[in-house]
């Protein structure tokens, strides 16, 4: 069992009509390893939306020709996505796009609700027939029920905010406006910037900003809106500070890219320190340390720096296995396709490797296995996050204690089951060390939720009666 974060999000705003649609297919391609099930993006053009939504990585999704379909616009919301919460399915694509009585709008979020199952009940209660299982739609429910009262969009999104409770930052766009929101909490990032030639630029990482000509303004505060109009863009920050900062620090050690910054944070810089923690904390003798890619790599080189163990390229990925990927056979180790190790580099040798995390401790068996039959005389595991104990409802992958192999095991006994001379985890101490001493989010280490629990933790309630369904017959 691998992580995965729920999105990212992306959006356009143009003084004039150009090609929105190319901009945010590069930007998409940023922010890809936030989420590989689904992508779309949502063209206005002169208050027609065009959009285009499918399953799939972005290069499948966004063929030339499909591109060449998509018209000139001034603004434009686009999506990838990884589905904590709904079904794999077409249903479930974003941007949503809604049509209602004030006009429409096309809305893309990332992170998980709180309250979703109670939001969802009481607008199902009063009518509202849902078409997707993700909460997004529920979002977008209750700001266009707020903007049939509200004065503008902008007041819309702002009052719907009086009653979402977990993470959001959304993306959305109305026929003259782009809009902007991040949870009052800072649960998931988001950022702002602008072009040369005036176009503003919003994205879950900074990234995402600089690969699209873009030069990064800033980072959206905690439930801070932003509006972009052609006279420019506007803060309103009446949800501001009227909850503790509580960024996810998962972001940190996994999720982001390494060259994105996040709330002024860089998160190459924080994984370095993260690994350098590691080395204090749970000293090795060794010949080499390594890191998996490519989210040990940066822990990996902080770990060197602070033990004076020399750093070497010990294991390669192959770059072009990703969603898509099927294994032939169950009998293929499913690891040694995706990762190889250097024997040269190897062979003999007393290996520290640093991972990111330890979920169930399967993939992290095979990986010792992989060091092991590569001739390795030691080795050492050193992950740079502390030990999974608790389910996270804001838009990480992680859903029941009962899979977490640290719930059920000692340090000692996880070392032993996956054939590890030693294993060391991040202090829980450390984790401010990553942030610059920010306040963060790390309850699915210590259990500590910002949020109240969600009542209802299923990702999807529909999921169980649709697996009942008989099997369809072919009466051909």
């Amino acid at each position: 069992m691998s992580l995965h974060e729920e999105c990212g999000v992306f959006g356009v705003y143009s003084p004039e009509p150009t090609d929105v649609a190319g901009i945010c297919y590069y930007g998409l391609y940023a922010l890809q390893h936030r989420g590989q099930e689904s992508c779309g993006i949502v063209v206005n053009d002169d208050g027609l939306f065009v959009s285009h939504k499918d399953l799939g990585l972005v290069s499948e999704v966004f063929s030339q020709d499909v591109l060449s379909r998509l018209p000139q616009g001034s603004i434009a919301v686009a999506h990838a996505r990884y589905g904590t919460t709904g079904g794999t399915n077409r249903n479930n694509c974003q941007p949503i796009e809604v049509n209602h009585q004030k006009g429409r709008m096309a809305l893309a979020h990332n992170g998980n609700l709180a309250n979703a199952a109670e939001l969802r009940n009481a607008l199902e209660l009063t009518g509202a027939i849902f078409h997707t299982t993700s909460d997004t739609e529920t979002i977008a429910y209750i700001v266009t029920k707020e903007r049939l009262t509200a004065p503008s969009i902008e007041e819309a999104v702002s009052r719907a905010m009086n009653t979402l409770d977990g993470a959001y930052s959304l993306v959305l766009m109305s026929p003259q406006k782009l809009i902007c929101a991040r949870d009052p909490y800072g649960f998931r990032p988001l950022c702002f910037g602008k072009r040369a030639d005036g176009i503003y630029i919003v994205a879950s990482e900074s990234c995402a900003v600089r690969a699209v000509g873009g030069e990064v303004i800033r980072d959206v505060e905690p439930g801070e809106i932003i509006v972009f109009t052609k006279s420019g863009y506007r803060s309103i920050k009446d949800h501001c500070r009227t909850k503790p900062r509580r960024l996810c620090v998962f972001e940190y050690i996994y999720f982001a890219r390494p060259d994105s910054v996040i709330d002024g944070v860089s998160v190459h810089e924080a994984r370095v320190a993260a690994g350098r923690e590691l080395a204090k904390a749970h000293p090795v003798e060794a010949d080499l340390v390594i890191g998996v890619p490519d989210s040990g790599l940066d822990a990996a080189l902080g770990f060197s720096l602070e033990s004076g163990i020399p750093y070497r390229i010990g294991l390669i990925k192959n770059k072009y296995i990703g969603r898509t990927f099927i294994a032939p056979s169950d009998r293929l180790d499913k690891v040694k396709i995706k990762l190889s190790a250097i024997e040269s580099v190897i062979r003999g040798k007393r290996v520290v490797m640093i991972d990111d995390s330890i979920v169930r401790g399967t993939t992290s068996g095979r990986m010792v296995k992989l060091l092991r039959d590569a001739g390795a005389a030691q080795v050492h595991m050193r992950i740079s996050s502390p030990p999974f104990l608790h389910p996270c409802y804001y838009g990480t992958d992680i859903d029941s204690e009962e899979h977490l192999i640290a719930n059920h095991h000692t340090v000692e006994e996880i070392a032993g089951i996956i054939g590890a001379d030693s294993l060391g985890y991040l202090p829980m101490e450390s984790l401010m060390c990553l942030t610059s001493g920010m306040e963060h989010c790390s309850a699915c280490f210590g259990g500590e939720y910002p949020t109240r629990i969600p009542s209802d933790t299923r990702k999807d309630r529909f999921e169980q009666k649709l697996s009942q369904r008989p099997p369809k017959t072919n009466k051909s």
